[in-house]
């Protein structure tokens, strides 16, 4: 279940505030915790951009994923980004090369057992995440803090699963990882401040701006970010406009880098469509109903780039 922001909670939504403040303070007296080592959960497109950034800041990362073939694939990724940012002399080859030699891969979870900070990406399914932190749970340290990726699963939901709710926190970072530079923090109710105090500063130590939000369907990010890219779909739906031309208008008169139905295409409309449920279901506000269009499109498996179709042919 999605928490309700209006169930009871609502003067802490309302205290945004009150979390960076808290942080200063701790940095004042220099009580944060220590993150060294972090282990990534997924070796997949978030995955290895995290596992990337993390081994850039100069911390020993594991990424571990169910199979070799994936923690492979996300390795040569990797190696391939570093590549590009050699070649466009963003990084040296030392500083390349030294990042990779802070890269070890595992597809034992077990690996996870003596690290300071867990960044779980693994696929958006709740009951997935919910047993994956209770395995975790089990393994690591009681002093590691658990992180989700997650883009709109309830934070709460998933501390709910563990012994340690107080160092469960939400991660969001965006796609592609090495480019974006937002990283959503997502505060659940026990969070301890100095385990979001950490998490910011390991953030920012990676050259991402750290912003923080309380939880809530959807977060900040997607609460806005998916209804718009849903009436972009209801205005395809209702003839108003062809893709490109409701994209161009976006783009050209918005100031947006890319269309709604281009984003959605390589978000992946599976994913719009879940975000869009979990809004309707949380919120309780027929508003966040997901357009037939997209519900039609992902049932035809029409999801975007990822499988070659969606409101563009790839």
């Amino acid at each position: 279940m999605v928490p309700h922001p209006r169930d009871g909670r609502v003067d802490r939504i309302r205290q945004l505030s009150s979390p960076p403040e808290g942080v200063i303070k701790r940095r004042v007296l220099g009580l944060t915790m220590s993150i060294q080592k972090i282990a990534v959960l997924g070796a997949g497109q978030m995955g290895n951009g995290i596992t990337q950034v993390a081994a850039c800041a100069g911390y020993e990362v594991t990424m571990i994923d169910i199979e070799q073939d994936y923690v492979d694939n996300g390795m040569a990724t990797i190696e391939k980004s570093l590549s590009k940012l050699v070649s466009k002399e963003r990084l040296s080859e030392e500083e390349a090369n030294s990042a990779l030699s802070r890269i070890s891969g595992s597809v034992d979870r077990n690996s996870a057992a003596n690290v300071d900070l867990v960044v779980e990406a693994i696929p958006e399914i709740p009951e997935l995440k919910f047993s994956t932190f209770a395995e975790l749970d089990g393994i690591c340290q009681p002093n590691t803090i658990l992180a989700s990726n997650t883009s709109s699963i309830s934070i709460n939901d998933i501390a709910a699963a563990t012994n340690r709710p107080n160092k469960v926190i939400g991660m969001h970072f965006m796609n592609p990882v090495p480019i974006m530079k937002l990283v959503e923090i997502i505060n659940g109710s026990e969070t301890d401040t100095e385990v979001t105090a950490a998490v910011i500063e390991a953030n920012e130590k990676m050259g991402k701006r750290a912003l923080c939000c309380n939880d809530s369907p959807g977060f900040v990010s997607n609460r806005i970010l998916c209804p718009m890219i849903n009436e972009a779909i209801l205005t395809l739906q209702d003839g108003v406009a062809e893709p490109e031309a409701i994209d161009g208008i976006m783009k050209l008169g918005m100031n947006h880098p890319i269309g709604p139905l281009a984003l959605a295409d390589l978000s992946g409309n599976d994913t719009v469509l879940h975000i869009m449920n979990v809004l309707h279901d949380g919120l309780g506000d027929d508003k966040y109903a997901p357009s037939p269009l997209l519900v039609q499109m992902v049932a035809d498996g029409k999801l975007g780039r990822k499988s070659g179709q969606g409101f563009y042919s790839y």
